[in-house]
């Protein structure tokens, strides 16, 4: 009974293995496996369009912000040109001294006005030559009105429009020192500084005799300045202050010196 137990249990231990050693049941999941690939990809290429749209949508905000910065920067530039000209013209009338109103109603420029009477009477005192003299200052008294009062307009492309034509008409007139002046005082304004600088330096080279020379002068060596300048403007000033130191031209050029400026 032992050997026919031991007998058994030898062929059952010999079976076992066969059975646990059998070849397993394998399934294709080949099918399966590229469908869950073609999920994956859908689903990163989707994430992956949202994520470029997310990106473009924050910078087309970013584009408007800036494009609304932009214009908040042109308007204070606007502002700010059009405050650097008021500053200008009211500085040229401290020194000029003032203005006179002519007999028109038009504010013209004092100085200006003094040489024009003078001239006037000159040629009224003089012969058929006087004569021709004086309505040739005439003409060139009523331009120079006409261009002055559009810079009391604040039509200041327009007044450059007539002044430059002015001294073009009017070049060997009394006046012609002083539209040079407005000129440079006008270019100046726009920012237009070699234009300034040239119709300056013309009112002191051209017209040494003029009145406007120390005002030119210290114009000049402001705009001098503001080109960068430093050394060229000091040398100007002083040499205004030299040469006419009790002019207000003189006096404001020494208070820019002594500014450090």
């Amino acid at each position: 009974m032992k050997h026919s137990l031991k007998g058994l249990f030898g062929a059952g231990a010999l079976l076992l293995p066969l059975s646990v050693l059998a070849a397993p049941t394998v399934e294709d999941l080949t099918g399966q496996s590229n469908s869950l690939y073609q999920q994956a990809n859908t689903r990163l290429s989707g994430g992956g369009t949202l994520t470029l749209l997310n990106q473009l949508d924050e910078q087309a905000q970013e584009i408007a912000r800036l494009r609304g910065r932009i214009d908040e920067l042109e308007y204070q530039f606007k502002r700010l040109t059009e405050m650097s000209q008021q500053r200008y013209l009211d500085l040229e009338q401290r020194v000029s001294g003032g203005a006179s109103a002519g007999e028109n109603g038009q504010v013209v420029d004092s100085q200006a006005a003094t040489a024009v009477t003078g001239a006037a009477s000159a040629g009224g005192a003089a012969s058929t030559n006087g004569a021709s003299n004086a309505d040739s200052g005439a003409a060139a008294q009523k331009d120079y009105e006409n261009a002055f009062a559009k810079v009391q307009s604040r039509d200041f492309d327009g007044a450059i429009v007539a002044f430059e034509a002015f001294v073009v008409d009017h070049g060997d007139s009394n006046l012609a020192a002083n539209a040079h002046y407005w000129l440079g005082e006008l270019y100046s304004a726009k920012n237009q500084l070699d234009a300034s600088a040239q119709a300056f330096d013309t009112v002191i080279s051209e017209f040494s005799q003029s009145s406007k020379v120390p005002d030119a002068m210290y114009k000049l060596g402001l705009v001098k300045a503001r080109q960068g300048k430093a050394q060229e403007s000091r040398s100007l000033l002083e040499k205004l202050v030299q040469q006419y130191p009790d002019s207000k031209a003189g006096t404001m050029a020494k208070d820019f010196l002594s500014s450090g400026a």
